[in-house]
């Protein structure tokens, strides 16, 4: 089987794009989502899109995690796809609509590769609870932003469970990957696990860092995970938006409107490219 494909990255979060009308009849096995994905025998990916032509939509979009198995929403994702479907001639006056999961959505293309997406409300949000990590009782948030994610303040975690003055204050030196983990697979979240977000916020605005279920590793920016956390720090008042949230593969812009403790329109901005095409054979 040959596979047209093209390798896109938002923000660092990087994919693969298969345009079905340009593999017609295109089977994808969780096997070899997987191995397309693969950094080592691949292409290399933290996720797969599938781009399908819908008469009622711009398009439909399929995404599914590094391991093969479908996913939830991808906001980085979903603003590669949305970039892809403008260049590939799928866009009526610079704006498309797409089904995700069952659910629509829409974008745009606002300048060259800066896209904005548009989500959902969140839902289920929780706010000041705890959950046991790093050995101690962590103050945790939670909101479904498409995806599940919980928002910890890295300040809320104690360096040295033994330490009640010890604290985090250095995004960049925060074991992220270890405590990321840990919560990921905690029984608190069973059996779907969640992601993970732990942030410091300076001058109104946000840093993050994320571990992504279904990658099961930290990634270079997640996007659902940073309106989660541009979200919860709105509620909690530590910023205004629109906010900017400093990912490590850059800075994405999130902006709703908040009344109360209702949240509506949120969007988010961001760079999205096309890095290569390509064909591989299966």
């Amino acid at each position: 089987m040959e596979i047209k494909f093209s390798k896109m990255t938002g923000a660092g979060n990087d994919f693969v794009l298969i345009d079905s009308a340009l593999n017609k009849g295109i089977s994808l096995t969780p096997e070899k989502i997987k191995l397309l994905c693969d950094r080592r025998f691949g292409i290399g990916a933290d996720g797969l899109l599938l781009i399908t032509d819908s008469d009622d939509y711009s398009f439909m979009l399929d995404y599914f995690n590094a391991d093969g198995y479908p996913g939830s929403l991808c906001g980085n994702g979903s603003r590669c796809a949305i970039h892809y479907a403008a260049t590939s001639g799928r866009a009526e006056n610079g704006n498309l609509s797409f089904n995700c999961d069952g659910l629509d959505y829409s974008g745009k293309v606002i300048e060259n590769e800066k896209i904005l997406f548009n989500l959902n409300p969140p839902s289920k949000i929780k706010r000041n609870f705890r959950i046991k990590a790093a050995e101690q009782m962590v103050k945790a948030f939670f909101a479904d932003t498409g995806s599940p994610h919980v928002v910890i303040f890295i300040s809320d975690i104690l360096a040295d469970p033994k330490n009640i003055t010890s604290a985090f204050n250095d995004i960049e030196k925060f074991p992220a990957d270890k405590i990321g983990r840990e919560i990921r697979y905690s029984k608190d979240f069973a059996p779907k696990g969640t992601n993970v977000n732990f942030i410091l916020v300076k001058e109104d605005k946000i840093y993050i860092r994320t571990y992504e279920r279904g990658v099961e590793a930290e990634t270079l920016a997640c996007g659902t995970g940073s309106v989660a956390a541009a979200v919860i720090s709105a509620l909690e008042g530590v910023v205004s938006t629109p906010v900017e949230v400093f990912t490590r593969g850059g800075i994405l812009t999130i902006d709703f409107s908040v009344d109360g403790n209702k949240v509506s329109g949120p969007s988010l901005t961001g760079p999205a490219k096309t890095v290569f095409n390509g064909n591989i054979n299966l």
